[in-house]
């Protein structure tokens, strides 16, 4: 299916955020957005500034992929249909606001603990909020080189 930006941005956060509500989904949106914009790196030297890039690239987002460790992935973008919230989210971020605190945050997971650990994915990130279930990390000096 050839979704548009905008389509594509509403469902990976609807999936990847559904239930982190507005500040949540927001997170998500600054995250995503952060990486189109980075400009330097490897979303720069990867995704060259283009949201379709960044959200399929390899490994990146579970809900962007239809399977996972060889097994059919059913909460994916595809499978994810966009209420008028994640439309509206979608569009916020698209216009180039970005979420107090996650300004410059590349990355986010779910540790599924209390605690966030110091560093994600490798030392190229570096903790710095916690929203909802996830954690937000920040690039470090060491992501320049990436």
């Amino acid at each position: 299916m050839a979704y548009s930006d905008r389509e594509l941005l509403a469902r990976l956060i609807k999936c990847e955020a559904g239930g982190e509500g507005d500040i949540g989904m927001k997170a998500v949106a600054t995250v995503v957005m952060n990486r189109v914009r980075v400009p330097y790196g490897e979303y720069r030297r990867v995704g060259k500034g283009d949201l379709r890039t960044i959200i399929f690239q390899r490994n990146q987002f579970d809900c962007a992929m239809t399977t996972i460790r060889g097994r059919p992935n059913l909460r994916n973008i595809y499978a994810a249909n966009p209420e008028p919230i994640h439309y509206q989210i979608a569009d916020w971020a698209l216009a180039g606001n970005r979420l107090s605190g996650t300004e410059i945050a590349l990355w986010y997971f779910n540790p599924f603990r209390p605690s966030c650990p110091p560093r994600f994915p490798t030392p190229a990130g570096g903790f710095n909020t916690r929203i909802r279930q996830h954690c937000y990390y920040n690039p470090t000096p060491l992501y320049r080189g990436t």
